[in-house]
């Protein structure tokens, strides 16, 4: 087990309560018809998010599925910026233009998620294989069900990850259903730590409702990645304790095997192995939540406060501003002089085109500018 300080583990804790009590909070806000859209919620799945995402380095990345809310927060988004972006405030990370997760980030190393499952651990790959041409020691993870994996591009994903060694670590959260669909239904496999072997890929199995199991083989499939020596898939045993989003009712799931899951909540365990290993008092535990509970209050309250976008805004930030190299990259450009370039010559590129990654104002210069800012983002975890 990797060695975590007793203020870590406190702080992971908090960080799963957090998750529980934002979630609750948006749960009302959608009953109260302050959300439009869908809800997914993560309940039972908050210790594989933050036991994950705590094992990165601020200078890392991460793409978060519809039920890794755990992991912006040890990630650094602000409650108060998730309740915005959930009620489509003007101020969202988005502006008002979405309502769930869709957002990216650069100074918290957070990717947003794409909606065709799957997709976007081929993005997150070019981030990655980024990393690896610029020879920078930095790890990018995602995470997907185990209905994500079955699709085409999660295929091509995971193959394109472990052909090229990139520093990937892939979360296969394995919470038995797939909107209604039960996961025996979706691949024949003895268990999903055989997927990984199609690809070449480490897997390891853990208890996905045990954080400190979680964040352990989280660090070490993290350390590998720094190492140089390419991908890794986690499969983490959990359950989806509530249905596909907050429409769903989930009648086709057996009460009975719902209360056996229950009983293995992550946040009582961990609580429990909290009080028993003498880090903290069920008093001073007790204390923390009731904080939690009006530190949401307070974030959702100020949120719903704020202004929606002005209706002239709805064709704004959909693209750059000002276009770098006059609005059409060199690549597209007609390249002028090969008529007349003598042979073996090759005539220069237009004037202010520069090349790939060069600061001319381009993609390059964004490039750096995130990392910069990702170097002094903030994050709660990090390894011990």
């Amino acid at each position: 087990m990797a060695s975590l300080t007793r203020e870590q583990m406190l702080d992971m804790y908090r960080s799963m309560c957090l998750t529980r009590a934002l979630e609750e909070r948006l749960e009302r806000l959608f009953k109260q018809g302050h959300i439009v859209g869908g809800l997914y919620r993560s309940l039972g799945q908050e210790a594989t998010a933050v036991g994950s995402a705590y094992a990165l380095e601020p200078e890392d990345w991460l793409a978060p599925s519809i039920r890794d809310m755990g992991a912006l927060l040890v990630r650094g988004l602000a409650p108060v910026d998730m309740f915005r972006q959930y009620t489509a405030r003007r101020d969202a990370p988005t502006g008002g233009k979405d309502n769930t997760n869709h957002f990216t980030i650069p100074e918290l190393g957070i990717l947003g998620p794409v909606s065709p499952l799957g997709t976007q651990l081929a993005v997150l790959n070019g981030v990655a294989l980024s990393f690896r041409i610029r020879g920078e020691s930095r790890v990018c993870m995602t995470y997907q069900g185990e209905g994500a994996t079955r699709t085409g591009t999660s295929h091509e994903g995971l193959n394109f990850a472990a052909v090229q060694r990139l520093p990937m670590v892939v979360v296969l959260e394995h919470n038995r259903w797939a909107f209604s669909t039960r996961s025996d239904r979706e691949a024949a496999v003895g268990a999903w730590t055989d997927v990984a072997g199609a690809y070449g890929l480490p897997v390891r199995q853990v208890d996905g409702n045990d954080v400190l199991e979680v964040y352990d083989a989280a660090r070490e499939a993290v350390d590998r990645a720094r190492r140089g020596e390419g991908a890794s898939l986690i499969v983490a045993e959990t359950y989806r304790m509530l249905g596909h989003a907050q429409h769903d009712p989930q009648p086709y799931v057996d009460p009975a095997e719902l209360e056996a899951w229950r009983e293995r909540d992550p946040i009582d365990r961990f609580g429990r192995y909290v009080i028993e290993n003498g880090l903290a008092t069920e008093e001073g535990l007790a204390a923390m939540r009731g904080e939690l509970e009006s530190e949401v209050a307070a974030a959702a309250d100020e949120a719903v406060a704020g202004p929606r976008p002005d209706p002239e805004e709805a064709r704004t930030r959909a693209y750059a501003a000002e276009p770098a190299d006059g609005g059409v990259p060199w690549t597209r450009r007609a390249v002028v002089g090969y008529a007349d370039a003598p042979a073996g010559v090759a005539p220069a590129r237009p004037s202010g085109s520069g090349t790939p990654g060069e600061s001319s104002g381009g993609s390059g210069t964004a490039v750096r500018q995130g990392d910069a800012a990702v170097t002094d983002g903030k994050q709660r975890g990090g390894g011990a």
